[in-house]
């Protein structure tokens, strides 16, 4: 799970994925984060200032996923959204 780390931690995360996968130790990697549509929930709460460009969110890792960056080793990305949250009006 990453949650406001440094985009780049989905590298290190993807890389080791694609290493595990291809010496036979893992089958897949899931990787669960924050989706874009929880920033109207920081905004509201007043702490979407602590999430930055540079964090970890799905787009982030979308991309490098489109990069093939985790090799053939199967993904699964999970990305959090407002309907997880079960007190908060959508």
């Amino acid at each position: 799970m990453e949650w406001n780390s440094k985009d780049q931690t989905f590298d290190r995360d993807l890389y080791a994925f694609r290493t595990f996968y291809e010496c036979g130790i893992i089958s897949s990697g899931v990787i669960i984060t924050r989706s874009e549509q929880l920033n109207p929930v920081f905004s509201k709460l007043r702490i979407k200032q602590k999430y930055g460009a540079s964090t970890t969110w799905m787009g982030k890792l979308v991309s490098r996923i489109n990069a093939r960056r985790h090799g053939g080793c199967p993904i699964m990305a999970v990305g959090i959204t407002p309907k997880a949250i079960e007190d908060w009006e959508v």
